[in-house]
């Protein structure tokens, strides 16, 4: 026993000199020569580091950390047009309280992504790693889903289902603005986008910034940037926008009408809703399965009433942080090398047509519907058929009370507003399902 002690502790001593021995011969680190500099010598190369360095002098073939090379443009008046762009979200996140929770972050974003030389929104700076996790991988657009799910009540839509033709008619814009991308493609030289590209351009008129993400990640990454930004906007500004769309397509007496009182909807329909609504989805269309299912989980955690905990977390602090993440996400690609170019301002144009023509086509629907149905239907309730929830609700509620303030359209309005939502997600789940 004391011999094979002994063997074992010259083994180990031998092991232990060869590794110093290794280490010894290990090539060491080439010094660096400290050359002694001026002092103008130390503020020329400080300044060679700043941002107004960046912005006065910019450089031929400098590259991102992308590899993607900047014109001098988008190194010096790009960036400042964005950083001006920037400042109107904040402008109207703040100033006029337009959707603050989405213009915030997203302003900010498109702001930190402007910084010449810190590359924050690259590969490796923070809103590109956030960028990567949660929206190429479409991730955060299920997980706003869950939390949209578990703030929404079906009831209206329940109590009225012929609202869900409102929301339906809604996501007409979606395949008005496919058909319109590819004619600008066919007909133009500026702009170039496939059958793909012009479906995930379509369903911003569905006014669903997690739907349009989730689309574009699958059919068209290469303009999901652009998409995300423009769906988001026009979002935002579901107050500017629909307004005049409303005030054109109704006469004073039509947005007069009132409608009748909805009936109350039980415990059980509601928690059947959102197990039937996926069952469905499983049956006809699986591809619109992720969204709707997110939906369907929320929904049912709310209304079930047995797991208040989670229905509390998905509905404030689960959406709360997936939303600044989102927003600052999709705001990194408000990068001037990325937005100031052809196509994503030809997405911003079509984005805003499909908005336009889905909110027209729900009034429309309103007042064909009228022409057929004994109870009148308020023609402004359908553009409420877009789904930017509960926003586009309320637009059509503060247009109702402008013409009769004792009028309430809200809770009428919900309904083909939660409908659109729903109703947007089947299309992005049969746009998915054709170019499989």
């Amino acid at each position: 026993m004391k011999k094979i002690l002994l063997y074992m502790m010259l083994v180990a001593f031998a092991s232990i000199f060869c590794y110093a021995d290794t280490v010894q011969a290990a090539p060491s680190a080439p010094k660096v020569e400290y050359k002694e500099k001026s002092i103008g010598d130390l503020f020329r190369g400080f300044y060679k580091t700043t941002g107004i360095n960046a912005f006065l002098n910019p450089t031929d073939g400098l590259k991102d950390s992308s590899g993607h090379e900047l014109s001098k443009f988008t190194q010096s008046w790009g960036r400042i047009i964005m950083f001006f762009v920037c400042f109107l979200l904040f402008y109207l996140a703040i100033k006029k309280g337009f959707e603050p929770l989405l213009l915030l972050p997203i302003g900010f974003g498109g702001l930190l992504a402007n910084i010449p030389i810190a590359e924050i929104a690259g590969p490796n700076g923070f809103l590109g790693i956030i960028y990567g996790f949660g929206i190429e991988s479409g991730l955060f657009p299920l997980i706003i889903f869950m939390g949209v799910g578990a703030m929404t009540d079906f009831g209206p839509l329940l109590a009225n289902p012929k609202t869900a033709m409102l929301g339906g008619a809604a996501q007409f814009g979606i395949f008005a603005t496919l058909i319109g991308a590819l004619a600008l493609s066919q007909h133009t030289s500026i702009f170039n986008f496939s059958l793909a590209d012009a479906a995930a351009i379509g369903i911003i008129g569905g006014a669903d910034g997690p739907t349009a993400i989730f689309l574009a990640s699958r059919l068209a990454p290469d303009l999901l940037g652009a998409i995300a930004v423009a769906a988001y906007s026009y979002m935002a500004l579901v107050p500017i926008i629909q307004p005049p769309i409303m005030r054109v397509l109704t006469t004073k007496e039509e947005r007069k009408i009132r409608m009748v009182q909805l009936r109350e909807v039980s415990k059980r329909e509601k928690i059947i809703f959102p197990i039937t609504i996926l069952m469905l989805c499983v049956l006809v269309l699986p591809d619109a399965t992720p969204l709707i299912g997110a939906l369907a989980f929320g929904n049912l955690v709310r209304e079930c009433g047995v797991v208040q905990r989670l229905s509390d977390t998905m509905q404030n602090a689960l959406i709360n942080i997936v939303t600044i993440f989102l927003g600052l996400s999709v705001g990194s690609k408000l990068a001037a090398e990325k937005f100031l170019v052809p196509n994503t301002l030809g997405i911003l144009m079509l984005g805003l047509v499909a908005f336009s023509i889905g909110t027209a086509a729900g009034i429309i629907m309103a007042k064909i519907m009228n022409k057929f149905s004994k109870d009148k239907i308020n023609p402004l309730i359908g553009a409420a058929g877009v789904s930017a929830v509960p926003m586009a609700a309320r637009v059509a509620n503060k247009e109702g009370i402008k013409e009769d303030c004792t009028n309430i359209l809200l809770m009428h309005a919900m309904g083909p507003n939660v409908s659109g939502v729903i109703g947007s997600a089947v299309a992005a789940g049969v746009l998915l399902s054709i170019f499989k």
